[in-house]
Order: C-alpha cells, then structure tokens, then sequence
C-alpha cells in the first residue's frame, strides 16, 4: 500500500470469477476497498496465465477508483440488481458485484460464502469512495499531503520530487514539465523561434486562469497589447504559439474573438503580428477547427459504440457483422479526419511556407489534438520518448487540455470526451505505418492512456494548471501544510515510469523497429532505403487554397474533388476550379513518390483498409479475441532479438577499438535498451510460451458474459447515465 493508503472497508471468502461457463478457475481471496483502489488479495495462483506485467502501484487484480465506470449489485435469490451511486443505500444483500471499467474492463466477484452484511458494507464503500463529489477528495491530494508532513514516506521508496524526472528514454533524458520560462526559452531555441519570444504577463494566472503562466507570442507584440486584446478571446485565452518550422513558419493556437465590432481588427494585429514573426513575411493560414472536425460530443457518442462492439457479449454473434459495426461506430473515421486536416495543415506549412493558426471556441479541446498531430508529423523530436512527453505536457497540460472532466474523474461531468485517447490512437497508427521512425511502441502509448486513470498523479488529474494550485493550495491550507515559496503541492509526475515499472518492465516501452539518427539500417552492405509506393498516393489529400487576400488564406478557400478525403466544410467549395488543387495534389505524388525520411516528414496513408483499430487497446480484455503464441507481439520480440543482437556486436566493435578493460565491457554488455534479449540464457529463437496477442496484458478473469444472471451490459454499452430501468430500481425493493 502507498503512503496515506488506508482501508475502507473489507470482506472474506470472496470469489473472483475467471470462466463464465465453469467456476473451477475461480479464485477465492480477499475483496478490500481502499481510498486508492479496489484490490482482490488471494494465494491462488491465475489459472491459465504464464505472464503479468507487474504495476508497482497496482497488483495483479487492483482496480484504481477512478479507473470504475460503473458499479452493479445483483442478488439472484430475489432476482434484484441496482447500481451504485454515492450515498445510496441497498435494500438487499448482494450476491454478486460486477465492476465496469473505463478502459474495457468488466470484473466480477460472487459473495456465496461471505457474511452478507460485509459484502453489502464493501460494495457501498467501493460506490462511495470511486465516485467522490469534490476533486480534493482523490487519493492524490491525501497522499501529497502526508508526503509533506512525513517526507520520509515515498511512492515505492522513491521520491517522486514533484516534478517527473524519473527515466524518460535510454540516455535518462528528462522531461520539459513547461512550467518555467527557461523551459519555453530552450522550445525556443530548439526550434529556431528567433522572432517569438517567451511572455510572463500571466505570471500568478492575472489575465487567464486557463492559460499557462508562461507562454510564447510574437516579439513584435509587446506585454500591454497582449493585455489590452485579451479581453475580447474567450477565456481570455490569448493566441499560443505551438512550434516553428525551419523555415520560418510558426503553428498558433488562437480560441475564438467574442467581441464582434472588435473581431476583424483584433484578428488583423494578431496575423499581421504573426507575418511579422516569419522571417520571408509569409501569410497566415486560418483553420478553424469547429467547422472541419468532429465535436467532443460526436467522439464521445463514437467511443460508447466502440465500447459496445469491443466488449459486446456473446462476442462470437457479432462477428459476421463485426466489420460493418465497426465502421458505424464512426471512430476510424474520425481518426482518418484528425489525420487527414492534420496532413493538410503540415502540407501548408511545409510547401507553402506559411504560418498556420488553429482556431477554435475555447482553444482547448481539438486543438490540442490538431497541434500535437502536426509536430508529431513534422518533427522527429516528438517521435521520441522524451519528445512525446514534452509535447503531451506543453500541448495538453500547460494548454489547458480539461482532463478532469473530460476523463470524467469525479464521475458527474457531462463533458465527457475522449480526445486524449484519439490522440494516442492518431499517433498509433502513424507508428503501425511508419514503425522505424518511433523511438516507443504500442505498449508505451497503451499504459500512457491506463495511467490517465490512475488518481496519484497530477498530470492528468486538472483541467488546467491553475486549478491544481489553486485546489493544492487550498488543501494545504486546510491541511496546515507549509508550502513556502511553492505554487501548490507538487504531486507525482506520470513521466516518472520509475514508480511503476521495473527498469527491466520499462524496456517494452522501447521500439526495436526504431532507427536513430545514428544507426543507419544496414542490408548486404549498403544503406536500406525505405521506399513508398506510387498506388498510394490515391490515400493521400488533395486541394489547394487559392489567392491570398489581406494577407490572410481562409479554411473557406479549401477546395475538396471527387474521391478526396478532404472534410467537404461548404458547398460553395465546389464553386472553385479544378486547377486550385494542383499545389497540393502535386505536393503529396511527390512525397509518396519518394524514399520515405525516417528524420523529417511523416504523412499518414488515409485509404480505408490503412486505417485501423488499434487492437492492443481495445481487445487486450476480450479472451475470445486472444490469440495464443500470435498478434504483433511475435514480430516485436523477433525484431528484438535482432536489435539486441546488432546493438551487442556494435558494443563488442568499440570495445575491441577502444581496448577497455573487460570488467567495462561486461557493464555495457548488461545495458540492452530491449525487453527480450539475445544474450540471455532464457531467450531463444523461440517466441517464449507467455506470448499472445494481448501481451503484455492478460485477459483472463476480466470480462463477465450474457450468462452471469442481472448484467445490465447492453444497457451499460448504450452510454445511459443510469442502465437500470426504472421499473427495475422500483422494484428492488
């Protein structure tokens, strides 16, 4: 247990239920609530599993609160069932208990043999505790503050300093939190920025509790114009700027102007301000995202048909029309929209040379996810691990991405949206298409989304940085805690994978397909090249915005063709001629006619059949969907052991050159950045017997089926805020 972890409540002779159609796997233990999670304590081993990957923070049957979607009793006896809101009372004496998780999972335990009374009073613990109705009441706060009274206790003996360092790739590189002016100023000069400069006048939160307190604008715009004009930007959210490409031309956030008789002069300082930060003084290109992409609500409704079809019982029914369903869930195409607009926008700013600015209402929400997926596109920095997170903290928690409420952590939000997860999909599939040119793999980006819903850390728990130090602050206060010169308590930074993995676990995060600057893909003694198919260019974009007037080239001027993937945003689109499109539909043929560079631009292929569901993700819970000794898993740990092989014959090269002792050459041999290696005695050309396709996950024990008696599945899987009739609740009595 952490530190300031304490248990709620508990109950004996509980069974966790494996199988749906025999009870001979299931396991008999211990059910525990605590202010952190729900944990199943057994000394039965997991029938039918050779492998789990250790959490440090959660064993192997741990729940955390704030990980629960929803939470059923069901007595079969009198043939009730109820779900648990907070404060509820239950009028029987439940049999069962079925957990439903928001990454897929369904959890049940059968009470036959427990005091009923216990098994009520744990049930209503676990329904209050993970549905708590103030945000200072998650375990993060609790445990921060008794780190600050008691520094001696650590999150599994480390100190987590607040801040995430902790190792972020092989060379123990740290991550840019952004929370300082010298972490913008290095993004600066990273980049090559020279006419943005970094702005404090936020300093304190004075002008937007919604903005960073440090962020980058034009040098030309000077601290009282930035004042003056954030009046009219709703949220008073002042354009952000993004990234700078090498030539010169910048990606800005920009939330909507609400003062109308003000708009078009505002918007004219802020784009002449932006031209004059471009050293040719090209244009600017406006996109606003409201009109081209799916709204938060559109992608919500997607991801709660997704769910349905992912965890749908009995899973062999739906399989003649698993395709079909699929696509009417909508949530391949709006991935294919993101990365379609995205690709649009890198061609803008690519061929055009021109600054791009993404507008939309607040600036928080499909802007993050637009911005991200055009540097991650364009700069091969945000292709590794570090540079990932750098990107996740500077895009979406310094930006004001609202992740508490969209990750619906208090479980009362009604803006629920799962944008962060159609990022990490985005990103997924430009690492299946372009697998050496990612430093992490998929198994990365899948615990990077599970950890989202662990309530320890910070990173993911606000909906902007000023509330965490205001809502921090407040909690100390209460607390009588000390904070000195600090801003708020510093909570655990999810960037420090030390506090939940092994360094030895750490290493799936690493992608063996992944080819460094340095290391150059040898074949028969020359430079592979890797090259793209012309027939491919028919899933690329097409379209090209026409004359430029007052300096300024509109999303309006996009003219989509027959076939195009282009989002069709007006009719009166059409009005324009064919020829407009040439810039861009030459641009892409020639891109996709070329050997693709692993250390520049990246475009996503957009045909139907390249787009695909990120089945690691979504199917790691489904045993049906288990595929034994098979799945990606095989060829990573072939591609691994040939890596490990290859990195250990270059460290065997310049140890012969360098003629160091033997001692130092054991020491660098032991540092393989692969999780399965050539030189261990344990490794074989043989894929171990552990391996599936939901590795490093496992299935087994985490899904309840139509057979289990008062299961309000299909009623959970229509997104209903409450799945039982109101006939049923009526007559629970």
């Amino acid at each position: 247990m952490q530190g300031s972890e304490i248990v709620v409540n508990e109950v004996n002779f509980v069974r966790k239920c494996i199988a749906t159609d025999t009870s001979q796997y299931d396991l008999w233990g211990k059910l525990v609530c605590t202010n952190f999670k729900i944990s199943f304590i057994t000394d039965d081993p997991m029938p039918l599993q050779k492998f789990h990957y250790k959490n440090l923070l959660l064993g192997e049957h741990d729940v955390p609160l704030t990980c629960i979607e929803q939470i059923v009793t069901v007595n079969d006896t009198k043939r009730k069932q109820k779900v648990l809101g907070p404060n509820q009372k239950l009028k029987f004496n439940p049999t069962e208990l079925i957990i439903y998780c928001k990454d897929f999972r369904i959890v049940r335990f059968r009470f036959d043999e427990a005091g009923p009374e216990s098994a009520k009073k744990v049930c209503l613990a676990i329904a209050h505790y993970s549905q708590p109705t103030d945000l200072q009441l998650l375990f993060a706060f609790e445990y921060v503050g008794e780190i600050y009274h008691n520094p001696a206790k650590k999150v599994n003996g480390i100190d987590p300093g607040g801040g995430g360092s902790g190792i972020g790739s092989a060379s123990g590189q740290q991550t840019p939190l952004f929370e300082t002016y010298s972490d913008w100023d290095r993004e600066i000069k990273r980049t090559g920025a020279s006419e943005w400069r970094v702005c404090s006048v936020n300093e304190g939160y004075m002008i937007s509790t919604c903005l960073p307190e440090y962020f980058v604008v034009p040098s030309s715009l000077a601290d009282q114009d930035l004042k003056l004009y954030s009046y009219s930007f709703i949220g008073r959210r002042m354009p952000l700027w993004s990234w700078n490409h090498p030539n010169g031309s910048a990606l800005v956030r920009m939330a909507n102007i609400k003062d109308v008789l003000q708009q078009r002069r505002i918007d004219q300082r802020i784009c002449n301000a932006i031209t004059r930060s471009h050293p040719l003084r090209s244009d600017v290109y406006k996109s606003d995202l409201d009109k081209c992409l799916p709204n938060i609500q559109e992608i919500q409704a997607a991801h709660t048909k997704l769910k349905q079809l992912c965890v749908n019982e009995p899973f062999e029914e739906t399989e003649e029309k698993w395709l079909s369903s699929l696509e009417n869930t909508r949530w391949l195409e709006y991935i294919r929209s993101f990365l379609k607009h995205s690709a649009e926008l890198v061609y803008m700013m690519e061929c055009k040379h021109v600054s791009v600015v993404l507008q939309e209402e607040e600036g928080r929400d499909l802007s993050c996810l637009a911005a991200s997926l055009i540097q991650v596109m364009l700069d091969p920095y945000f292709r590794t691990i570090v540079g990932f997170q750098s990107l996740i903290q500077k895009e979406w928690v310094m930006a004001g991405y609202q992740f508490l409420d969209r990750c619906n952590h208090l479980k009362r939000s009604d803006k629920e949206s799962p944008l962060f997860l159609m990022f990490l999909d985005c990103v997924w599939q430009l690492l299946e298409q372009y697998p050496a040119a990612f430093e992490f793999s998929e198994m990365y980006l899948t615990i990077l989304y599970d950890s989202a819903r662990i309530s320890l850390f910070g990173t993911f728990l606000f909906n902007c940085p000023h509330q965490r130090v205001k809502e921090s602050t407040e909690f100390a206060i209460s607390k009588n805690i000390q904070l000195g010169d600090e801003k708020g308590l510093k909570f655990p930074c999810v960037w420090d994978w030390s506090l939940q993995f092994t360094s030895r676990d750490r290493l799936l995060f690493h992608n063996p397909w992944y080819i460094g600057k340095s290391a150059p893909c040898v074949q028969n003694g020359a430079v592979k090249t890797f090259k793209r198919s012309k027939k491919n260019y028919s899933s690329t974009l097409r379209g090209v915005p026409p004359a430029l007037k007052n300096g300024i080239i509109s999303e309006q001027e996009f003219l989509p063709r027959r076939n195009s993937l282009i989002l069709k945003l007006k009719p009166d689109f059409l009005q324009q001629t064919e020829s407009q499109s040439n810039s861009m539909e030459q641009y892409f043929r020639d891109w996709f006619a070329k050997p693709v560079d692993l250390h520049g631009v990246i475009l996503p292929h957009l045909s139907g059949t390249q787009i695909k569901l990120w089945k690691l993700c979504y199917f790691r819970w489904v045993p049906e969907a288990q595929i034994n000794h098979g799945g990606f898993i095989t060829a990573f740990h072939k591609v691994s052991l040939l890596a490990d092989e290859v990195d250990m014959l270059n460290r065997n090269l310049r140890q012969y050159k360098s003629n160091s002792s033997l001692q130092g050459s054991c020491s660098e041999l032991d540092q393989s950045r692969m999780y399965f290696r050539a030189n261990s005695l344990n490794d074989t050309s043989e894929a171990p017997d552990f391996l599936s396709s939901s590795f490093p996950f496992s299935p087994v024990g985490n899904l309840c089926r139509r057979s289990i008696l008062g299961t309000p599945l299909s009623k959970f899987l229509s997104g209903a805020k409450i799945w039982l009739s109101t006939e049923t609740l009526a007559n629970e009595d």
